[in-house]
């Protein structure tokens, strides 16, 4: 009859260090890739938003009778839209948290807007294109 040795039922420590190195590996190889989880759903999200406002905007234009040669998006921008059902509320900028809009010249600090409107290049007309200011001030690049 054989006796069974009762002593050797655990893990030996080599074998909890192998364990916890293979964790390590695998966790090290998979975090970074759920860091930029939020960034790049931020960058989604603006493009997105982008897209529905300018294409609001457009609707906006179309509809409403502004002569667009004295329209000042900064100050009748989202007022105006949201008063006439073109837009629910002002929209916030994903990657800045911030709802502001300005008119700006090129170059001016935009770090603590969410939106800019800019002059189109060329335009002799008053129309303006929006654009997104990223963590950095400076107007969202969509090829990102």
């Amino acid at each position: 009859m054989r006796t069974h040795n009762l002593a050797r039922k655990g893990f030996t420590l080599i074998e909890i260090l192998i364990v916890v190195v293979i964790l390590g590996i695998l966790a090290a190889i998979v975090i970074p890739q759920f860091t930029d989880a939020s960034d790049q759903a931020n960058v989604a999200s603006m493009k997105s938003q982008l897209q529905t406002l300018r294409s609001q905007i457009e609707l906006y234009r179309v509809q409403e009778p502004v002569p667009f040669a004295t329209f000042d998006p900064a100050t009748d921008g989202w007022v105006d839209m949201i008063n006439g059902d073109y837009l629910r509320d002002g929209p916030r900028n994903p990657i800045t948290g911030s709802s502001a809009v300005a008119a700006a010249a090129p170059g001016a600090p935009t770090t603590t807007l969410g939106w800019v409107w800019r002059l189109r290049v060329g335009s002799t007309l008053g129309l303006f294109n929006l654009y997104g200011i990223d963590e950095d001030g400076n107007e969202f690049d969509e090829s990102r």
